[in-house]
């Protein structure tokens, strides 16, 4: 089974930028990242389709965060920009054998997470 290992998560200043990296044992079809803020639900904010190179985003963060991966597609980034209080969250990269629009459920491997503390 892969196993994946998050890095990058930290602390900033509402407006500031972070970059979360996900590494894998091995290229899987499909990387994601979930954030579960305390007391909330679980949210898949953006995924890539390693092969295509396809991505989606979350309505939540489209236009400030960006996914992409490095040539051998093992590894994945979230570029996060224009950061807000509101994107506080643990940072979690997920693989899936398929991408189909941020499906939740599609996804079966799970990193530790990273924390990411934005404040005002």
């Amino acid at each position: 089974q892969v196993r994946l290992v998050e890095s990058g998560g930290g602390s900033v200043q509402a407006g500031g930028s972070l970059r979360l990296s996900c590494k894998a044992t091995y290229r899987v079809a499909c990387m994601g990242w979930f954030r579960q803020a305390s007391g909330k639900e679980r949210e898949v904010v953006a995924e890539i389709t390693t092969l295509g190179g396809n991505t989606e985003y979350a309505d939540s963060v489209k236009g400030r965060f960006t996914i992409s991966q490095d040539n051998a597609k093992t590894t994945s980034y979230l570029q996060m920009d224009s950061l807000k209080p509101e994107d506080t969250a643990m940072y979690v990269c997920a693989a899936a054998n398929l991408c189909r629009g941020l499906n939740t459920y599609d996804y079966i491997v799970w990193g530790q997470g990273t924390q990411v503390t934005v404040s005002s």
